[in-house]
């Protein structure tokens, strides 16, 4: 099997600084494109495969609306979450659902507790326990039963890899990242995920933040359509003081965060950054990320600085803060 790139094709993205000294150093590979999609920098190794998480559900949500899907709007923007389990979020989840004529046992993703902390203790004192529908892909399980239904497929096995949704996502990712992927593997959630190079994630990203509604191209009508939702709903991609969540709010970036340390941004313009950290941390993903573009000239520095005061990089030490995690460069 294909393996992801190598500690020493890796570069130092960022450290945690504790009163002065270096702590921990974070590395890894990124790329950023350009607005005209020429790639402008590249750091570590970048066509080496990884696994892209959860940065792959814009590319699941997007052939979930090529497929006849009719989502829109906050149903739109869930269908690409990582959402944090709050009440607001598990009703959107519900009404994809009911729409598709369907209730929550469909759903093939494990149960969990929401991330959102307020929602999960109110959840324990009132004796609940972990939900399908409050797992932070819920969402996105959700939009590929309204698929299934929309179509006539087996709601089922939806999951399968040869699933006619499954090869459906497949050929849509492909077609967006501009090469065959290199395996398949089974994400946390259940769902298959493609390797695929950072650069391919990178230019997948690039394609879909850069469409325009008025396109001659219906993929690219539906791109922009589900960036559009995610920008006019923010919350629903991740929740509440979440990191996608903020930079999306404050600077219009289309962001998406996955587990093990992947994180893709693309600006109004289309410019486009896509990081994976080498061992898996995503404490910094988007602090470097906004610094990427920052540097590309896609965003401006006092617009990133603002951003970062509001992301949790503090680092602590005896309730006072005596640190932070920071951007290497």
């Amino acid at each position: 099997m294909p393996q992801t790139f190598a500690a020493s094709d890796a570069v130092e993205l960022a450290v945690v600084e504790r009163s002065g000294f270096v702590e921990s150093r974070h590395l890894g590979s990124a790329v950023v494109i350009g607005a005209d999609g020429e790639v402008v920098e590249q750091l570590g190794d970048t066509a080496a495969p990884i696994l892209p998480r959860s940065t792959l559900k814009p590319l699941q949500a997007l052939a979930c609306l090529a497929a006849g899907a009719p989502l829109e709007g906050e149903r739109l923007g869930l269908a690409t979450a990582s959402h944090s389990g709050t009440d607001r979020h598990v009703a959107v989840v519900r009404d994809i659902l009911d729409s598709a004529g369907l209730d929550e046992r469909a759903l093939a993703c494990p149960p969990d507790w929401p991330g959102d902390t307020s929602t999960r203790d109110a959840i324990v004192r009132a004796g609940g326990e972990r939900e399908r529908i409050r797992m932070n892909c819920s969402g996105k399980h959700a939009a590929m039963l309204l698929t299934c239904t929309v179509n006539g497929w087996d709601t089922a096995a939806y999951l399968d890899p040869t699933h006619p949704l499954q090869l459906h996502v497949r050929e849509v990712t492909e077609r967006l990242i501009g090469e065959r992927a290199s395996a398949v593997a089974v994400d946390g959630c259940g769902a298959p995920i493609f390797a695929m190079s950072l650069t391919g994630l990178a230019r997948a990203i690039h394609r879909i933040g850069g469409a325009s509604e008025r396109s001659p191209f219906a993929l690219h009508r539906q791109a922009a359509t589900l960036v559009r939702a995610v920008r006019e709903h923010p919350w629903t991609i991740a929740g509440p003081g979440r990191p996608d969540t903020i930079v999306i709010e404050r600077l219009g970036v289309f962001a998406k965060g996955g587990a093990e340390g992947v994180t893709v941004m693309s600006t109004p313009d289309g410019a486009t950054v896509a990081l994976k950290m080498l061992d898996g941390s995503g404490r910094a993903t988007t602090a470097v990320a906004l610094r990427l573009l920052e540097r590309a000239g896609a965003l401006q520095a006092s617009d990133v600085a603002e951003a970062m005061a509001s992301l949790p990089l503090a680092v602590m030490g005896g309730g006072h803060e005596v640190g932070a995690i920071r951007p290497a460069f």
